[in-house]
């Protein structure tokens, strides 16, 4: 044997040992790797049986941290669950859950002088005021509740909603009050709805959007009835085919006859209120995308009890919605009326004869809207009206006709935070006295909850 391979037995008994010292760390690698083996065929079966667990909805799962309980025990959970969610249901029979919504709305505002001592001035007055009102208020802001109730028989539910604005009072510091807006009980099936409500006129459901114009509605003595009266309603949908309807609307209303103008003589014979009939029967389509189409043909018959005598009162309308664009809506009215005032018309309603006859005061109105939501945040509206009397039926003094036009622009600073200005005018022709104008400006900051 050469010297090399003395030198290479050296190296190999020199080492020997060195590895059979080692042996027993290899042994503690191996039995580690059998553990984790056995491990991971251990969590591979529980992640099959959750995975089974879930698909059959058998159980909710437990908490990652807390070991999962025995299957006795888990039965006993969902029944007992099961027995809350059955309590909760009879609970919700009997229970309507309510939600909060409104608006806080701040107004500062600024009128010209034939403002007649009015925030906002619906007509223009005959004689100027020595120092408009201006200035700013919260009597706009809005509070309301919305609730859901339970089931009732045939399939149907109950619902409804009721709101309140600060505008009763007369607006001084201290002389400020809740009054009540509109409010609704509603009955609904699938095609059929019967509301018991306080409410516009069913035959005048739309009007302008304005931040500016809360406490009385927009376009109001300028086309837009809008007196909210207690009513019962009853609306039938049809469906021709998916994109084209019919809603039928029928209804009683109790009416404001007190807002007429009539001599103290007569005043103590004035019946307050009286019944009436409406209806409106809205004929809709709706095209590819968001193009839409309403309109809607509407009626209200009721009659005036003064000085002895039934003076009837008479409105035929008609009102749309045309939607061309998803970003475009043009909507409105026209009307043809005898003593509409009782709904919010133009007064005076009524004409007093020297003969001691009593009839209605004819006449027309209308009013229409553009607008344009320019981007996701700022919508554009542009609206005017008009309402006018026959000359025949008004003196001296009365109002001939009254036209209004306006624009504002509604700005979305956050998720529900609105800011708006608004211009505003009215343009009352007075008989006997000419030309009266009113200009009203108006920038508002709103929160919605």
């Amino acid at each position: 044997m050469g010297v090399k391979g003395k030198g290479l037995l050296l190296v190999y008994f020199a080492v020997l040992p060195a590895v059979f010292s080692q042996e027993p760390d290899w042994r503690k690698v191996v039995e580690r790797l059998e553990k984790l083996e056995e491990q991971n065929k251990q969590l591979l079966s529980e992640v099959r049986a959750l995975r089974e667990e879930l698909s059959g909805k058998r159980a909710e799962p437990a908490p990652p941290a807390d070991p999962p309980p025995p299957l006795t025990e888990r039965v006993e959970i969902l029944e007992q669950r099961s027995a809350e969610h059955e309590q909760s249901k009879l609970e919700t029979e009997h229970r309507m859950p309510v939600q909060l919504s409104g608006m806080l709305l701040f107004n500062a505002f600024v009128n010209g002088r034939n403002a007649g001592g009015n925030q906002m001035p619906l007509v223009a007055s005959v004689t100027p005021d020595p120092s408009p009102v201006n200035g700013g208020t919260f009597r706009q802001s809005i509070v309301g509740f919305k609730f859901q109730g339970p089931k009732i028989f045939a399939g149907g539910d109950v619902s409804g909603s009721f709101t309140m604005d600060l505008f009763a009072g007369s607006g001084v510091p201290l002389n400020q009050a809740l009054r009540l807006r509109v409010a609704t009980v509603d009955l609904n099936w699938t095609n059929t709805t019967l509301s018991f409500a306080h409410d516009k006129p069913l035959m005048s459901p739309r009007e302008p959007v304005s931040l500016a114009q809360i406490g009385v509605s927009p376009l109001t003595a300028a086309g837009n009835l809008w007196f909210w009266q207690p009513q019962i309603r009853v609306e039938q949908r049809f469906h021709f085919n998916e994109s084209t309807g019919l809603r039928a609307q029928l209804g009683v209303i109790q009416t404001n006859e007190t807002s007429a103008t009539v001599p103290n003589e007569y005043a103590s014979s004035l019946a307050a209120t009286r019944p009436g009939l409406e209806g409106r029967f809205e004929l809709w389509h709706q095209f590819r995308g968001a193009s839409r189409i309403e309109i809607a043909p509407g009626f209200h018959v009721s009659s005036t009890h003064v000085a002895g005598q039934i003076v009837p009162a008479r409105v035929y309308s008609v009102d749309w919605l045309i939607r061309p664009f998803s970003r475009v809506d043009l909507t409105g009215q026209w009307f043809y009326n005898q003593n509409s005032n009782i709904l919010g018309g133009l007064r005076p309603g009524l004409l007093f004869l020297p003969n001691g006859v009593v009839r209605p005061v004819m006449g027309s109105a209308e009013w229409a809207q553009l607008t344009v939501r320019a981007t996701s945040r700022a919508t554009f509206n542009f609206y005017g009206g008009q309402a006018s009397n026959h000359l025949s039926d008004v003196r001296t003094g009365n109002i001939l006709s009254n036209r209004t036009w306006a624009g504002n622009i509604i700005y979305k600073l956050g998720t529900n935070v609105l800011a708006s200005f608004e211009v505003y005018q009215a343009r009352s022709q007075y008989v006997d006295f000419g030309r009266r104008l009113v200009p009203h400006y108006d920038l508002a900051l709103a929160y919605l909850f």
